[in-house]
């Protein structure tokens, strides 16, 4: 029997993180089609991110993949261009499970996104009914508000040197799930493109796995798909969210392989 402390909606990826599991995901940059969130689940990630900022994706084709996501149990992210919270709540509301900001800088910037994401008296979203993620069932709203906030997830990214300056801040905002390092932006930033062994990218994920360990806060990797071998030594330092790479490399590498085979 469903009672009123019993959640009915529930977050893989969050369910892990908090065992202390590691959590795989694709980044969706490419594939506009459902069957993305099928091949996903066959070769074992957890999550999809789709990836709105470096690419044409459509709010329409992004909402059909996160239903088709929360169908087979692959919590599906959607990094969005920025803070903006009219685009926030109606990704949301399309059956997202979270959402992932890119160059988050300070405390502020993250309690805006918090606003965006939750309903009161966390945030300020507005409460739209029957939910895709709880697959449309009718529900009094005080349930539905807290089906969806307790389930969904506020990830703020740190890709620039006032991000790293403010990742204890940032750490400490209620409502923020999980600070997740972008290396590839980061490394532009300190003037060091590329080099993901520097000491600077080391000292930084450092820092941010420091300031998310004071503040009870999961930490992701991004930008190190390429080197399982910084992958490895970072989730023995604490990290827990590693994304592993985009549908774009991941095909052009399969065909380059492929093609290779025949010469």
């Amino acid at each position: 029997m469903i009672t009123e402390t019993t959640p009915l909606l529930r977050n893989p990826v969050k369910e892990k993180l908090s065992r202390g599991e590691p959590v795989y995901s694709m980044t969706v940059r490419l594939v506009r089609t459902v069957d993305i969130a099928s091949i996903a689940r066959t070769a074992g990630f957890d999550s999809i991110y789709i990836d709105m900022e470096h690419s044409s994706f459509s709010l329409e084709s992004a909402g059909q993949i996160c239903m088709a996501c929360n169908s087979l149990g692959v919590t599906p992210l959607v990094r969005v261009p920025g803070l903006d919270a009219s685009l926030i709540a109606r990704v949301m509301d399309s059956g997202a499970m979270g959402i992932i900001v890119p160059g988050v800088q300070s405390a502020d910037e993250a309690r805006a996104l918090v606003r965006a994401i939750k309903h009161a008296p966390w945030g300020e979203r507005s409460l739209a009914g029957a939910a895709p993620q709880l697959h449309y069932q009718t529900l009094p709203a005080e349930q539905l508000v807290r089906e969806l906030d307790q389930a969904s997830m506020a990830v703020a990214m740190i890709e620039s040197q006032a991000g790293l300056d403010s990742a204890e801040a940032i750490a400490a905002v209620d409502g923020i799930d999980m600070l997740l390092v972008g290396a590839s932006d980061l490394s532009v930033e300190l003037g060091i493109a590329g080099e993901m062994d520097h000491p600077q990218v080391h000292d930084a994920f450092l820092h941010v796995i420091d300031s998310c360990r004071k503040n009870g806060k999961f930490v992701g990797i991004g930008g190190l798909g390429g080197r399982p071998d910084l992958i490895r030594k970072y989730q023995d330092l604490g990290a827990g969210f590693v994304s592993t790479g985009n549908d774009i490399s991941m095909l052009s590498a399969a065909a380059a392989q492929k093609r290779k085979q025949f010469d």
